[in-house]
């Protein structure tokens, strides 16, 4: 991959006695110079730390909103969706592992400064865009300079949710929508699966949600490990109690990929009872992904029952929105247009 020159200093780090500390996310990486962070996304110059994927693009595309998913954040329009290399957490059934675990897949990767990539975005007429596919909260100070340049866009990240608060904050700052993904719902799971902790992506979360960006949660159910009905009540409840229960949740199927080709794809039996489950735990907004279930995509309003938006996969049709609310009951919705 070709390098910056001159490289661009990372953001939030510390300098110990030859070495520096990375205070982007919790894992606080210690990062001699010549060597990464975990993520891949810091490097240690021998005189300072660098954003080593700064401007760095993997991946481009234009992407129905609800590709995210985001279902209640401008329903029915077009995102510009970049990528770039690396992931603070180690997944073992990562879909994206060539990029996100970069040293195993070598993706090749471009290098866009963050008036080209406004530029690209502004020919396609979009006023979205989305950043996406590895973790985009290592990409901080790309995303920043990006938005700091044309504040008119509409920023959306697509995230596990595992960076610190500071930055977090800073990336609310400029950001209008999160997909969080919230990957199960115990420590153990996080740990052996993830190579990280629950409570820090779900402190994420209450932050992000506690700055007014628009929030929906995305559930992987990976069969014999995450997908208990105890653990999506468990999870559901604390949407509800925590957040909100108008907050959009997304359960979505798995199929076997990276280092887990031996576990089997969730049926849709356990996904429609998750679907059931979190309903009768009181969230008014959930969902299936990854798999066609007639009106498991479908937005109803929680007061009257109408269903104000229909889907068949990336296809939308809004059917009775008056604004933010619902057209045959007046009802407010928790939906961004």
């Amino acid at each position: 991959m070709a390098s910056i020159n001159p490289p661009v200093e990372a953001a939030y780090y510390t300098r110990e006695e030859g070495l520096y500390r990375c205070e982007l996310c919790p894992h606080r990486c210690r990062i001699r110079p010549g060597s990464y962070g975990r993520c891949g996304s810091r490097y240690g110059e021998e005189d300072m730390l660098a954003a080593y994927t700064y401007g760095k693009l993997s991946s481009i595309c234009v992407d129905p909103i609800e590709k995210k998913p985001l279902y209640h954040f401008h329903p029915g329009e077009k995102t510009f969706s970049v990528g770039s290399v690396g992931c603070n957490m180690t997944c073992r059934h990562c879909q994206n592992f060539a990029i996100a675990q970069y040293s195993t897949g070598k993706k090749r990767t471009t290098y866009v400064s963050p008036e080209k990539l406004i530029g690209m975005c502004r020919n396609e007429r979009l006023d979205i865009i989305s950043f996406t596919y590895n973790e985009p909260t290592i990409w901080y100070e790309y995303i920043m300079d990006v938005m700091d340049l044309d504040p008119d866009l509409t920023c959306v990240l697509v995230t596990n949710g595992l960076a610190n608060e500071r930055p977090m904050k800073d990336l609310c700052k400029v950001t209008s929508a999160m997909n969080i993904d919230v990957k199960g719902f115990t420590d153990d799971f996080y740990m052996k699966i993830c190579g990280a902790h629950l409570e820090d992506v779900l402190r994420s979360v209450k932050l992000v949600f506690d700055q007014k960006v628009h929030v929906e949660l995305t559930y992987l159910m990976i069969p014999g490990l995450n997908d208990s009905m105890s653990e999506i009540r468990e999870f559901a409840v604390w949407v509800r109690n925590t957040l909100s229960e108008d907050v959009p949740v997304h359960f979505t199927r798995f199929h076997p990929d990276n280092e887990m080709n031996d576990v089997q794809w969730t049926s849709p039996e356990s996904l429609i009872a998750a679907r059931d489950t979190a309903i009768s735990a009181g969230l008014n907004y959930v969902y299936i992904g990854n798999i066609l279930a007639e009106g498991t995509s479908d937005t109803y309003c929680p007061e009257c029952g109408t269903a104000v938006v229909k889907r068949l996969g990336y296809l939308v049709d809004i059917e009775a929105l008056d604004g933010r609310r619902c057209a045959c009951c007046k009802h407010r919705l928790n939906i961004v247009r």
